[in-house]
């Protein structure tokens, strides 16, 4: 049957990317027409997830409004008629039937594990994705079906991995690796933002997890690590100490949306892609003779 259930973590404050997320949700930062969310959510609809939990926080309703029909402006576009606003109609109308999307709020900054365990109703006894909204996935494969793919295969919890500098690695997580094929990793131990000499491997978790239905169990009995924060790491690492995890390496290609480089980078390689401006906008950057 595989995984249907998926919780997007989308409660953080975007720190990183201000002013630009002081009003507006970081969430809701646009790559070209779309809204980094939706990106995600898009993903984890042609991955075969049906049920969707986005845990938001005080002052993000607007990802709410966005998966919400708009009868007005549904309306509006209608009564315009002419082939573009169809277009536009389908769309609209397409965006608020992708899943069936609710939503818990995380009250308090208190790490990913907390923001998680809001979540605990909705994820029930089932296995499921975890989604960091900070990280977009492009590509042909959608990321979110490798690692549900991988979770049906092995039976154990799934992660997506990356390979990161030894400044990065210490910013994020460290893997205790074992290579099982080109793209898979047996994990067997894990830090959160190691010290220099603590570092297993440089490679590191990225914002897509497949997780046994005991996790949240786990996730009950951790104690808070680094700023008071309960982390997802710890009860993981647990997960990969006792069981073993497995790590893949994604075919689709990784931008971080907490991170201004990576939001850039992000807008331009999908701007290229993008049906209506691709070329125009190739044919811009080409005259700027950067």
């Amino acid at each position: 049957m595989g995984i249907k259930k998926a919780v997007v973590l989308a409660a953080g404050l975007g720190t990183r990317v201000l002013p630009a997320t002081k009003a507006v949700p970081k969430e809701m930062l646009m790559i070209v027409d779309k809204p980094a969310i939706q990106y995600i959510v898009e993903e984890l609809a042609e991955s075969g997830i049906t049920d969707i939990c986005i845990v938001i926080s005080r002052g993000k309703e607007t990802l709410q409004n966005h998966f919400d029909r708009s009868p007005e402006l549904e309306r509006a576009l209608s009564q315009k008629g002419g082939s573009f606003s169809e277009e536009q109609l389908a769309n609209l109308r397409r965006v608020s039937s992708l899943a069936n999307i609710v939503y818990t709020k995380q009250q308090e900054p208190k790490g990913t594990a907390d923001a998680l365990l809001t979540a605990r109703s909705f994820i029930g006894d089932d296995a499921f994705l975890v989604i960091y909204a900070d990280d977009v996935f492009l590509g042909d494969m959608p990321a979110s079906k490798e690692i549900a793919g991988a979770y049906d295969k092995y039976n154990l919890g799934i992660i997506a991995i990356g390979e990161f500098s030894t400044e990065q690695i210490m910013k994020y997580s460290s893997l205790k690796t074992d290579r099982l094929a080109d793209n898979l990793y047996r994990i067997t131990d894990m830090i959160e933002k190691p010290s220099a000499g603590q570092i297993f491997s440089h490679y590191a978790v990225l914002g897509r997890c497949a997780l046994p239905p005991k996790t949240l169990r786990l996730l009950t009995n951790i104690k808070p690590g680094a700023g008071g924060e309960l982390y997802l790491t710890d009860a993981m690492k647990e997960l990969a100490v006792t069981d073993g995890m497995i790590g893949v390496v994604c075919e689709s290609k990784r931008y971080d949306m907490g991170n201004k480089l990576g939001m850039m980078q992000a807008i331009v390689e999908a701007g290229l892609k993008h049906h209506e401006v691709g070329a125009a906008f190739a044919a811009y950057l080409k005259a700027l003779n950067i």
